[in-house]
Order: structure tokens, then C-alpha cells, then sequence
């Protein structure tokens, strides 16, 4: 049988129940709601209190959701995992640039290309964790679903109309060879 995945099986006080999915979830939704509200200062100027009584209602609120706490909690390792992994192709890349030069050896192209690659797979992950991808499959893909026939008509017609689009202004931007040819 095939492992599935790490699984850590010790009980301790950081794995139980109460600390996973109620302690770590509410800290961490209270902190970025609270360092939002500071930076946009949204509230006003100066008002620690009511933001801190903002992000702890909003906290209070999170938590009292599980379905949001499920989301949150299994977002997590998506991000620690993504992030070992972008600092490791940064090491890599690093290692093979002079010091002081990593911004030459890590062209903006590829810096763009790497957040896109990111967002891509945060949007996917997200979508898989929802369940909202099994949803979006099956509209398109299966043949038994209510708008599966409706959605794939549509997606010819935009398929269609971006490429009579391509053509009518691809054909604006060139010059016909008999034009060119009159001048001499």
C-alpha cells in the first residue's frame, strides 16, 4: 500500500484539537486583521483599541465557522510547503551569482513569471480545498451535469470570437505588399 503522507502521531499539547483548530486560527486571523487595520488605518489614526476590538470580534467570528477554520487550517501547510520550496530555488539561484548580484541572476522575467506560477497554484489550491474544483469539472467536463452543454457552447463562441478578433485586427496592423510596391 502506497504511504499517503507524513503523519505526525504523537499527542502533544501543538496537535491537539483545541490548539490546531481553534488557538493557532484565531491568533492568526486576529493578527492580520489587526496589522491591516493598523497600516490602512481604516478606523483612524491612533486607535489601537477599537482595532484590536475589530480584529478580535472578526477572530471570535472566524473560528465560530469551522468550515473557514478547514480552509485556513489546510492553507497552511500549502504555504509552508510553497515557501520552502521558493527559498530553495532562490538558494539555488543565489549559489550561482556573484555577491551582490543576485538581482542579475534573478531577472524581473523570471521574478514575474515565479509570482504568476505562485498565484496560479494558490488559486488551484484553494479551489481544490473549497471543493469548488470538483464543481467547476464536472460543469465542463461531464456530460451529465445541467450546464455542461451551455458551458462548452459558450467557450467555443469566446474561442471563436477572440480568434475573428485576432484576425480583423492582426490584418489593421500589416501592410498588403501591393501598397508597398506602387511607392518604388
Amino acid at each position: 500500500m502506497p504511504e499517503q503522507g507524513f503523519t505526525y502521531g504523537g499527542l502533544t499539547i501543538l496537535s491537539h484539537p483545541i490548539f490546531v483548530e481553534t488557538i493557532l486560527p484565531f491568533l492568526l486571523v486576529f493578527t492580520i486583521v489587526f496589522a491591516v487595520l493598523q497600516k490602512s488605518r481604516i478606523l483612524g489614526e491612533g486607535k489601537k483599541q477599537v482595532d484590536a476590538i475589530v480584529a478580535l470580534v472578526i477572530g471570535l467570528l472566524v473560528i465560530s465557522f469551522s468550515r473557514a477554520v478547514g480552509i485556513i487550517t489546510q492553507l497552511i501547510p500549502f504555504l509552508a510547503v510553497t515557501l520552502v520550496i521558493i527559498l530553495v530555488l532562490l538558494i539555488l539561484v543565489g549559489s550561482f551569482s556573484k555577491e551582490g548580484d543576485f538581482e542579475k541572476a534573478f531577472p524581473k522575467p523570471l521574478r514575474i513569471i515565479l509570482m504568476v506560477a505562485v498565484i496560479i497554484a494558490l488559486v488551484i489550491a484553494v479551489l481544490l480545498i473549497t471543493g469548488a474544483w470538483d464543481f467547476i469539472y464536472n460543469l465542463f467536463f461531464v456530460s451529465g451535469s445541467d450546464f455542461s452543454g451551455i458551458l462548452l457552447n459558450v467557450g467555443f463562441i469566446i474561442i471563436i470570437a477572440i480568434a475573428i478578433a485576432a484576425v480583423i485586427w492582426g490584418g489593421r496592423n500589416s501592410k498588403s505588399p501591393s501598397s508597398s510596391s506602387n511607392k518604388s
